[in-house]
């Protein structure tokens, strides 16, 4: 019995289709509940923060009791944060849902990663996890469409209700088409992990790579959090449409990923990410001068992010291939910590953008930061790429 492809793709992009899907209701929500701005935006940065935190924990848990348990449990966490969150009273308790809920849906997103690569060989491996690595590029962009949808229909509640439902069926899916893929016979041999660890986490190569490739990719949420306060109450947008705005960013994400593939065979993968960052630097500039100017209008705000969504889908897959290139021996640790870095990365700039009182200006300026500190990291990763890690 082999692990359905359909199924593996789902839970991830369950996890992922959580990060964003609540923020076209935030406003709706804020005023519900009689929360501030910045403590909406809370509920967004913790899902991407459990996300990170999760990469870590997931990939040990699962090699110690086995891929099937753990992913069991964390579809029921899913589940029940979901339920929690519909039902929350007031934002403090949202925002523990939310956390809650990130940590149940990045199960998925390991253990899915996991179970391909032990059931299948490395050709067949390398073609389902590009299809599960799309989900995670698609579900942040349909998310905001989704919720926006649920939200204008039925109520910002009934996004947590559609999640929870959504959990529950992956759950009952799991447990009558999953085996469990670890063999038995493995042991997971911790303290060498942790040796592992430690020697990516001083590798100025990896690291370079690792902050660049979050700076370059998920500083963009920054963006997609502010975006509902950004198109309804600066641009006074209608509320239908907030949904689609985040999701044309995205889908400059797509097409530069599509891009990726065509030239990291014709191009030097090294200098791939530097020079998309460039692009990405330059459309924030054009941005934020649209915000200092005064003419911010929808399509200044949408084509420069459209543009830094094409940079990031080109340097997101070179920034990955180049960290965990670092040391091939350890390539299982090098991609959760990557993970970790990305999405730490994306949950700080996600809740800098809640500061403030002008969210177009507080996105902009995370955007050039997180851009300059970028190419940086870039840079450094250029200049000690020779000298590996190595494993013991």
């Amino acid at each position: 019995m082999t692990a359905p492809l359909w199924l593996l793709t789902l839970i991830t992009f369950s996890g992922t289709l959580a990060m964003h899907i609540f923020v076209p209701a935030l406003p709706e929500a804020a005023r519900d509940l009689g929360a501030s701005v910045g403590g909406m935006q809370l509920t967004v940065s913790v899902y991407i923060l459990g996300l990170a935190v999760g990469q870590l924990a997931y990939g040990p848990l699962s090699d110690r009791f086995g891929r099937r348990p753990v992913l069991m449990a964390g579809l029921v966490l899913y589940a029940s944060a979901g339920l929690a969150a519909a039902f929350a009273p007031d934002v403090n308790s949202l925002i523990a849902a939310r956390l809650l809920q990130a940590l149940g849906g990045c199960a998925g997103l390991v253990i899915g990663r996991a179970i391909v690569r032990d059931t299948s060989l490395p050709q067949e491996a390398a073609r389902r996890l590009a299809m599960m690595n799309l989900m995670v590029a698609i579900g942040p962009g349909a998310a905001p469409i989704v919720g926006g949808a649920l939200a204008s229909s039925l109520g910002w509640r009934s996004i947590f209700f559609a999640l929870a439902l959504l959990g529950i069926a992956n759950l009952l899916f799991s447990w009558r088409l999953l085996p469990e893929s670890k063999d038995p016979a493995s042991t997971a041999n911790m303290s060498a992990l942790a040796r592992n660890y430690g020697r990516l986490l001083v590798s100025p190569a990896f690291l370079g790579y690792a902050i660049g490739g979050g700076c370059a990719t998920t500083s963009m949420y920054a963006f997609i959090g502010a975006s509902p306060f950004i198109f309804a109450h600066q641009l006074h947008r209608p509320t239908y449409e907030v949904g689609i705005y985040p999701a044309i960013v995205l889908a400059g994400v797509w097409i530069g990923s599509v891009a990726a593939t065509r030239l990291i065979p014709r191009l030097p993968i090294d200098r791939l990410a530097v020079w998309a960052n460039i692009l990405s630097v330059l459309a924030s500039f054009a941005f934020l001068g649209a915000v200092l100017s005064g003419h911010l209008s929808v399509l200044l705000a949408i084509a420069p992010m459209f543009v830094f969504g094409i940079g990031a889908g080109v340097a997101s897959p070179a920034a990955l291939t180049q960290a965990i290139s670092v040391n091939p021996e350890v390539i299982g640790s090098a991609s959760g910590l990557y993970g970790f870095s990305q999405m730490g990365v994306g949950a700080i700039c996600t809740a800098l953008v809640g500061t403030g009182s002008d969210p177009a200006l507080a996105a902009a300026v995370i955007l050039v930061s997180a851009g300059v500190i970028g190419q940086i990291a870039f840079w450094i990763a250029l200049h000690h790429r020779a000298p590996a890690v190595r494993s013991s």
